[in-house]
């Protein structure tokens, strides 16, 4: 009974590449609240600083996580280690390779070869980046497309969305915290997601789905994706507003953490979802 109940809520659906389920999706929410405090606490160990120098230098392998993630979608890796790069599995792939990029980093600073261990950390993440992004280039010029209105049109959804989420914290509920380029990172990788999901499924010629449970709801009770924005507001308001409190009154290193884990989940399948749709995948 356990054997089938794990293969149905969790093999399964990595394995067939099935809609998430709430189960499913509540298991990888409190996996995810684990992550970041086993991170936390780790980090204070080793007295490495949580700061916004250490979460600009890991945004390389969010932007990693979702190239990866359409390297599979592409089908170019036929052999089982394609699992490694299905949702949640690449979560655990990429924060081994983070660490081990972050630690050397770490270990080339304390040597003097380096002047920031973030410098060698984000750059072997920027180096990652690249490999998979030419990966996936010649992928689209050799067997698909790369279609690039697509690319400026999600784009450009999403810097306008942005821009308009940012002034109107700033200039109408005159949060001028919000003008944090953490807090803008976190609200252009949420647009970024809405803007995706919306374009895919109510615009682009595949008609994507959506495969999570709460936005996949909402899109059903309105009839179209576009409604991800108002999802997306709805969250991000908020969540600025009692992070902002908890970074003046509670741990700025646990602070640091919850917001990348935050722009994390929006900006990687933001990605991810643009990648698809440019290449037709």
């Amino acid at each position: 009974m356990i054997r089938e109940f794990i293969y149905k809520y969790y093999i399964d659906p990595i394995r067939y590449g099935e809609a998430y389920t709430l189960v499913d999706t509540l298991t990888y929410a409190l996996i995810l609240i684990a992550a970041v405090y086993l991170v936390y606490r780790g980090f204070r160990r080793y007295k490495i600083a949580i700061d916004t120098e250490l979460i600009l230098a890991t945004l390389p392998f969010v932007v990693l996580g979702g190239l990866l993630r359409v390297v599979e979608d592409t089908g170019m890796i036929t052999s089982d280690l394609r699992f490694l790069l299905i949702t949640p599995l690449i979560f655990f792939v990429i924060f081994a390779v983070a660490v081990v990029a972050l630690f050397a980093g770490k270990l080339a600073e304390n040597a003097g070869l380096v002047a920031r261990y973030s410098y060698l950390y984000g750059g072997a993440g920027v180096v990652a980046c690249l490999a998979a992004g030419a990966a996936l280039v010649w992928f689209g010029l050799t067997e698909t497309r790369i279609a690039l209105d697509v690319l400026v049109t999600i784009l450009v959804l999403a810097s306008v969305t942005s821009l308009a989420l940012w002034a109107f914290l700033v200039y109408v509920l005159k949060w001028d915290y919000a003008s944090n380029i953490l807090y803008k990172l976190l609200i252009f990788g949420h647009m970024l997601d809405a803007s995706a999901t919306s374009y895919g499924i109510d615009i682009h010629p595949i008609h994507y789905v959506e495969q999570h449970v709460v936005g996949s709801s909402l899109i059903e009770a309105t009839g179209t994706a576009f409604s991800m924005f108002l999802l997306k507001i709805a969250v991000i308001i908020p969540a600025i507003y009692v992070l902002e409190i908890y970074r003046r009154e509670g741990n700025p290193d646990l602070w640091h953490l919850i917001l990348l884990a935050m722009i994390v989940v929006g900006m990687a399948p933001g990605i991810r979802d643009l990648g698809r749709m440019v290449l037709y995948v």
